[in-house]
């Protein structure tokens, strides 16, 4: 029933069409004949076609005129570049693109390159620089990408490209060299995720690089930004670069006096009473030197402590050599000095009883 209603409803339609067509074109049809007739309609024809297209366009002005001003504002051209113009609704499809490339570089950084390094067995600082060099690769593509996608013509760019250069040769030469340097130690790896480094005062374990920086995480759990430019014009102190392996020299004074054998057997057994201490290679002592106060020695024991806890190992061998010293009854002196008075003849003078006094 409803669907018979609707077809009767569209059919009146129709018929209410043909009607009007019908009619309006009988009355035209009768004006042919008299030329005058024809002209004057064709004028009246003429002036309600211009009035019906002057309400159309009225009617859309009135009831969309926000949306046409929306549009106007987001066409208007911003910047004239050669064929192409940038306009305010291209940049904001452009910071749209950007974070979609971003967003996208993340994820195939993540779910695919690192998943498929998992089943490699390159180290771990290179596959992580290898997936960082891949995904800058990445944005640069997309990044171009979204601008011819948006229209913009990067050959019209010449002028301005010349005004950055300037500027990058003054204000931003710093970040440059980050960034220069940045990319040097992805290629080259002198410095890695996990190793143990001292640059400009800093010690501590890698824990990201970036292209601009790097993150170093100290013993404290304090994390330092360090420049890249830091690692290429600065002396790098890396304790894990080739290998963790690292031989730990502790210097110690003890008394004139004490045997230098028993000395140095002492420091033997306290390197190999502490499990740190690596067997092979074995540690040494090293007499050093007769000191102004003391007899300097120096322990020299081999282990892997300096990448994690460099610190802490040190501290322990110093308690246990001040421990078995006491024991021994060897001592560590402190810094001495004698102090001899010199004066003229002291001229003397019998008393009474017989006892020489100095004079004053």
């Amino acid at each position: 029933m409803v669907t018979l209603m609707r077809g009767t409803q569209k059919f009146r339609g129709f018929l209410a069409v043909f009607v009007l067509w019908y009619g309006i074109s009988d009355v035209y049809g009768q004006g042919e004949p008299n030329g005058t007739q024809t002209t004057v309609g064709d004028q009246n024809q003429t002036a309600t076609a211009s009035e019906k297209d002057d309400d159309s366009l009225a009617e859309p002005s009135a009831d969309g005129g926000g949306l046409e001003l929306i549009k106007k504002v987001l066409t208007y051209p911003l910047i004239i570049m050669g064929d192409s113009s940038l306009t305010l609704q291209s940049l904001l499809i452009l910071g749209i693109l950007f974070v979609l490339v971003i967003v996208v570089e993340k994820l195939v950084r993540e779910r695919v390159i690192m998943r498929i390094f998992e089943k490699t067995d390159f180290p771990e600082s290179l596959e992580y620089g290898i997936a960082r060099i891949l995904g800058y690769i990445f944005m640069l593509i997309g990044f171009y990408t979204a601008f011819q996608v948006v229209g913009i013509d990067l050959s019209s760019l010449t002028i301005i490209a010349g005004g950055i250069s300037v500027g990058v040769g003054f204000g931003l030469q710093n970040i440059i060299n980050n960034f220069v340097s940045g990319i040097i130690i992805f290629a080259e790896q002198p410095v890695a995720i996990g190793d143990r480094i001292e640059v400009s005062g800093i010690a501590g374990r890698v824990e990201k690089i970036s292209l601009r920086s790097t993150m170093v995480v100290t013993s404290d759990n304090i994390t330092m930004i360090v420049p890249n430019g830091d690692f290429i014009s600065q002396t790098v102190t890396n304790w894990s670069y080739s290998d963790p392996k690292v031989r730990i020299r502790i210097p110690v004074g003890v008394a004139y006096g004490a045997d230098p054998r028993q000395v140095e057997k002492l420091l033997l057994e306290i390197a190999d009473e502490d499990s740190r201490t690596l067997k092979d290679p074995k540690p040494s002592v090293i007499f050093r030197a007769f000191g102004a106060s003391s007899l300097d020695f120096e322990l020299a024991a081999w282990t892997r402590e300096m990448t994690t806890r460099p610190t802490n190992y040190i501290s322990g061998m110093n308690f246990a050599i001040d421990k078995k010293f006491r024991e021994h009854g060897i001592e560590i002196p402190f810094p001495q000095r004698d102090l001899h008075i010199r004066s003229g003849v002291l001229e003397t003078k019998e008393v009474t009883n017989g006892k020489p006094v100095a004079a004053e």
